[in-house]
């Protein structure tokens, strides 16, 4: 077995299950699940339509490239979305089988492990270490068969970034997202000296589980850090259309804005799970650089990665039609604003910029304990959140994910109600 699996932290479902282990539920309650991020609204009545209408396609192989329907349809979203001029469904769109394979595959391909000469005990120049930081690991400690890349993300965030590095034999850095800096993270805080052994940067925008999005100051900062350092920047957008009063920006279309119509080193990915409800058909796409997309391409043929043609038609219907897409908006923002005025006196309830979480601070009742907190909802109101813990790393001492609870809010209007009430008896008592 690959060795590399034994440090795979458990995911943090698995360790909710771990905790609850020895708890029983409030059993008077019926069950309100607001721990995983797994859309209830109801899809799209049209795309199931046409799923139906089309079975009989499966009967024919997939190309790994999709449908050039497809990709031209999703090539004309993005450029109707971002403001784009144009996106070249051939070379800059990819689709694939939900991104969360994707984020993953996509690290195995992209990562180098860059040789090192074993003569002089060097890198090349162009991927020498910093000589400016304190920190860096002397050429001489380092082994003389690889230098070990690094891939930047954020922390908390989506345990698939810190998996898929370690699989892929690179260093996952954790840039701390906390109060101080917006829950969007210090960037500006990264070492020269791993932004010089960076390959992959990964951005989660809008930010799971924080809800904080990108400006475009902040996009500008790490594209010409990239610029610069020559890493790739792949961004997480699969919460991108769940927004309020404005839609976040993406970072094709800050490339665009900034006259980068190559999208250089840039990759967004993109799903219809959470904007169309449809976390099964297991459908998304990859965008962005052609150069990149070109050898990711080959390595998804040598894969055997290719969504099925009534799932590729089906996506064709959904990414046409923003009617359901603003439905479904609508009914996020109700029941955010339900909570806030609710129980925005008694939890410390953060609005979230887009997406549908809500990262909340764990009353100091319960001694800010963010896995006493999830047992008590669970033992005493039968409601599932998730420790914020569990989505986050320690790192020189401090988790920034402790002390705080991630609460989907997926439930129905009535259930978000009746879970609001629990949570107030919860509180009083």
């Amino acid at each position: 077995m690959n060795h590399n699996l034994t440090y795979l932290h458990p995911y943090p479902f698995a360790k909710m299950a771990t905790l609850l282990a020895d708890s029983s539920p409030a059993l008077h309650y019926s069950e309100i699940k607001l721990g995983i991020g797994e859309p209830k609204h109801a899809p799209p009545a049209f795309v199931l339509d046409v799923l139906r209408e089309n079975l009989d396609t499966i009967s024919r192989y997939p190309t790994t490239n999709g449908l050039f329907e497809l990709r031209q349809t999703i090539a004309h979203w993005l450029e109707k979305r971002f403001f784009l001029t144009h996106v070249d469904p051939n070379k800059q769109v990819l689709p694939v089988m939900g991104t969360r394979e994707a984020i993953f595959s996509l690290v195995q391909a992209v990562v180098d492990h860059k040789p090192i000469d074993k003569e002089s005990r060097s890198l090349p120049a162009s991927h020498q270490p910093s000589p400016v930081s304190a920190t860096v690991v002397p050429i001489s400690a380092l082994s003389p068969i690889a230098f070990s890349p690094i891939i930047v993300m954020p922390n908390p965030f989506y345990q698939i970034y810190e998996g898929a590095a370690i699989l892929a034999q690179a260093e996952p850095y954790f840039v701390p997202c906390s109060l101080d800096n917006d829950f969007k993270g210090n960037y500006r805080s990264v070492p020269k000296d791993v932004w010089a052994r960076t390959q992959l940067l990964f951005v989660c925008n809008p930010n799971n589980p924080t809800g904080s999005v990108m400006t475009m100051d902040d996009w500008e900062y790490l594209i010409r850090l990239s610029d610069q350092y020559g890493f790739i920047i792949a961004s997480d957008e699969c919460y991108s259309e769940l927004y309020f009063d404005t839609a976040p920006i993406g970072l094709l279309q800050a490339c665009a804005t900034l006259g980068r119509h190559d999208f250089k080193n840039c990759i967004v990915f993109h799903s219809l799970s959470k904007r169309s409800n449809l976390p099964g058909l297991r459908s998304g796409f990859v965008a962005g650089d052609a150069n990149i997309l070109q050898s990711y391409l080959q390595y998804r043929t040598y894969q055997g990665c290719a969504m099925p043609i009534p799932h590729q038609l089906a996506s064709i219907a959904a990414w046409q039609d923003e009617k359901h897409v603003a439905h479904n908006r609508a009914l996020y923002q109700e029941k955010f604003a339900l909570w806030m005025s609710e129980l925005g006196h008694l939890l410390e309830l953060r609005m979230p910029e887009a997406g549908f979480y809500f990262w909340v601070k764990v009353p100091e009742q319960f001694n800010g304990d963010d896995e006493v907190f999830v047992k008590a909802l669970y033992e005493q109101a039968n409601i599932h959140a998730l420790a914020g813990r569990y989505l986050s790393r320690e790192v020189n001492g401090n988790n920034p994910g402790q002390g705080y609870v991630r609460i989907a809010l997926v439930a129905s209007v009535e259930e978000s109600r009746e879970a609001i009430e629990r949570i107030r008896q919860l509180l009083a008592a």
